[in-house]
């Protein structure tokens, strides 16, 4: 199998389907180019190809169709060049944690050097703006073009009025100060293979309507049309800004230390492992871990989340989030590239390249649907004269403004315009969906598949119950606390954080030592104690009917028991579970309401797995291996389910390789962001039925726009034939489709969500 090496472009001027159908066409037919990617939202271009492909001729094709290009920073990342899987891959890891008793006891990248292009403007090529259009419309160039054109429109129609007998004269003079630009691209464009662009169209269209004496409204019809493009450019600025908004979360400079001493950097030349110091009120300027301090972060920007958060030593926190209260101490783990915040903005990107099953075929339907608007125009132009004898005019008249009905551009931009726009409103949500393919399965699952541990509940046991014999629940705790300071297991954690939210003193313990598959055991105060299972408890003396009826109560409810022993006697218990999340049953009912049905997969013991399905209303499957829920997923599939799999992202790939979309649950860790289909990012359960109404709610979207773009032209094309519209119309009907369409698709931009953890 040949490698293949892929090299992403930022493209500038590119406003429109139309302009990403041209740059693939052409790029596509160059040597050594296996595949390419166009995203219009994200201002991007992915070229997969191989090692005969010359990427100097490749940006000077893209330049040469009127376009800026500039690789992006980064490496070039080699891929498969066979075995690709459509739009999105199925390589997940998940990992979980089983909690059943209580004992004691990145990727390789090759690099690809190429010089870099500055962005510059190709002057008279191209009536696109050659960058993002984050300033006022009437600065671009795009905007400036506009502005002349319309006031050429007005002098012609002054100098008309002024002197009748040059009207004809002044209107064609105007119509080619926005014409020329666009004839040149059409040019461009036949030549680099697509001979059927809306610059040709509108260029035969203009050029006709002056043969048939009709420079008036040759000139207004080009105004127009640039009009229409402005607005298109406008909207996709907006749309590219949405998410590449969110790198404004990170400040721009940081407080490094350095041998006891402080100075200010930029944000973006942080390295790993440097430490940097955040101040109360400050944003965090990197991805790191906590070396000194602990403060209530605000991950709001971020997250969406309302409630600071309490983290100290060893937490992670993340770039763009605000430290409220607290000097803290940050040890850089993630370059400026790869951040939380820049990894989610890049696969967003990516994300918007790939298309999804529905643009695919609106894609090959504009193949034929363009040429096909040709061939029509020309039947009613030539058609009524030479059959019947009528006016050659008159219907050239109505055959030119067919052509212009017939400008594919509002279907064509009908639905990547609606997915970018969705993708961006989820990933500021904290969904993130790895592509349009992965936007449009999301709404047809029928059957939502769970992990476990780290998934439905938390990943980590917490103290549920502490219960005194002779003895209050403090001093217990406090016992407990005391005999397993120091100690890392996960169990060990649980009571030692739970001591310290009661705040309950935790006395030092002598002769501490563990016993191997019992518990531990020591001296605390002059007391000689232990913390037991309840099975070597047992062997010390029996429970009482009460105890025992108190811990096998316990189990029953899923639930880790220790027992503390002091001079020979049961003191007390206590239990610990990893409890579920705060938001997974509403999480579970959220997806009852747009009736998706829930399972549970677990590789935990069925009395677990049992007293966790219960309380949060779900079917549990228990003591399963991976290659077990393979199967499960297997076996929905064959009774014609569309399953979603949801894990935390590392040991359960089989069966998230399995099912129609995995989807990772985790607070933006590496795994999460770069190896499922999608990331609920916040870990939030509710965030699964938010993405199924996300992409419910897009293909709704997509329906209307289709539904706009074609019934205008349909409407228009009938009123143009008998007679009642004409070329001004027809071009306000493909500009005003557009626009509606786009606009349409803007809406999904202020997407927020419809199910909120409780």
């Amino acid at each position: 199998m040949a490698a293949a090496t892929q090299t992403r472009y930022r493209v500038g001027g590119m406003d429109c389907a139309s302009c990403a159908a041209k740059i693939d066409t052409a790029v596509r037919r160059m040597a050594g180019v296996e595949d390419v990617s166009v995203s219009v939202t994200a201002g991007t271009m992915t070229v997969r190809h191989d090692e005969t492909s010359n990427l100097s001729a490749i940006e000077k094709k893209v330049t040469g169709l009127g376009y800026s290009v500039a690789p992006l920073a980064g490496k070039a990342e080699p891929t498969p060049s066979e075995h690709q899987h459509d739009d999105h891959s199925h390589d997940h890891g998940h990992h979980h944690h089983d909690h059943d008793g209580h004992d004691h006891s990145a990727h390789d990248h090759t690099n690809h050097d190429h010089h870099r292009h500055a962005e510059k403007e190709i002057e008279g090529l191209h009536g696109h703006d050659h960058a993002p259009m984050d300033g006022p419309w009437w600065a671009s160039k795009k905007g400036r073009l506009t502005i002349i054109s319309g006031a050429a429109l007005v002098a012609a129609y002054a100098v008309g009025h002024l002197v009748p007998s040059i009207a004809p004269y002044a209107f064609i003079v105007a119509m080619l100060v926005g014409l020329v630009p666009i004839a040149r691209r059409a040019v461009m464009a036949a030549l680099a293979g697509t001979p059927f662009s809306i610059e040709m169209l509108m260029t035969i269209a203009a050029v006709g309507a002056v043969i048939i004496n009709a420079g008036e409204e040759a000139a207004t019809v080009v105004f127009l049309f640039l009009v229409g493009e402005l607005l298109e450019g406008v909207a996709a600025g907006k749309a590219r800004a949405s998410i590449q908004s969110l790198t404004t979360l990170v400040p721009k400079t940081a407080l490094v230390e350095e041998n006891g001493q402080t100075r200010e950097v930029q944000a973006d030349s942080l390295k790993v492992g440097a430490v940097i110091l955040v101040r109360p009120g400050d944003r965090i300027a990197a991805d790191g871990t906590i070396v000194e301090g602990e403060s209530a972060i605000d991950e709001a920007p971020v997250t969406g989340e309302s409630t600071p958060v309490r983290k100290g030593v060893d937490v992670k926190v993340f770039a763009g989030t605000i430290n409220t209260d607290a000097v803290l101490r940050v040890r850089v783990t993630a370059a400026a590239a790869d951040n939380t915040i820049a990894r989610v903005v890049k696969l967003v990107e990516e994300a918007q390249e790939s298309k999804a099953p529905t643009e695919r075929f609106i894609d090959r339907f504009s193949r034929y649907y363009t040429p096909g608007v040709v061939a029509v125009a020309t039947l009613v132009a030539v058609m009524p004269p030479l059959v019947a004898g009528a006016s050659w005019l008159e219907w050239i008249y109505k055959g030119l403004a067919i052509l212009l009905i017939g400008c594919p551009c509002a279907l064509v931009i009908s639905t990547p315009a609606a997915i970018a726009a969705a993708l961006s409103a989820g990933a500021r949500g904290g969904l993130l969906l790895k592509g349009g393919a992965v936007l449009e399965t999301m709404g047809k699952v029928t059957t939502v598949a769970f992990d476990k541990t780290g998934t439905l509940t938390e990943g980590k046991p917490k103290v549920t119950d502490i219960v005194g014999f002779g003895h209050t629940a403090a001093e217990v705790l406090s016992r407990a606390a005391a005999l397993e300071n120091g100690s890392s297991h996960p169990l060990a954690v649980a009571i030692l954080e739970r001591a310290k939210a009661d705040r309950v003193p935790m006395p030092p313990a002598a002769e501490a030592r563990a016993l191997p598959g019992k518990g531990v055991s020591g001296r605390v105060g002059g007391e000689t104690m232990s913390l037991l299972s309840p099975q070597a408890a047992r062997e010390m003396e029996p429970f009482s009917a009460g105890q025992d009826a108190r811990i096998a109560a316990m189990n029953d409810e899923g639930k880790s028991v220790s027992v503390l022993v002091i001079e020979g006697k049961f003191a007390g218990l206590i239990a610990m579970r990893d409890e579920p999340r705060t938001d997974a049953r509403a999480g579970i009912e959220a997806l009852r309401t747009v009736g998706i049905g829930a399972l549970m997969l677990t590789g935990d013991n069925a009395r677990t797995a049992g007293a966790i399905a219960k309380g949060l209303g779900i079917e549990p499957r228990a003591q399963l291996l991976p290659e077990d829920k393979q199967r499960i997923v297997h076996e929905l599939q064959a009774r014609k389910q569309i399953v979603a799999k949801v894990g935390d992202g590392i040991n359960d790939a089989p069966a998230l390789a399995a099912a129609d979309v995995g989807i990772a649950m985790g607070g933006g860790t590496d795994v999460a962001l770069e190896t499922a289909d999608a990331a609920a990012l916040h870990g939030r359960v509710t965030d699964v039925a938010n993405m199924v109404v996300l992409s419910r709610t897009t293909m709704t979207n997509i329906r209307q726009n289709i539904t706009m773009a074609l019934g205008l032209k349909a409407v228009f094309l009938v009123t143009t034939i008998v007679g009642l519209t004409g070329l001004w119309p027809a071009i306000l009907a493909d500009t005003g489709a557009t626009v509606l369409v786009t606009a349409n698709a803007m809406r999904l931009l202020r997407w927020k969500g419809v199910f909120a953890a409780r």
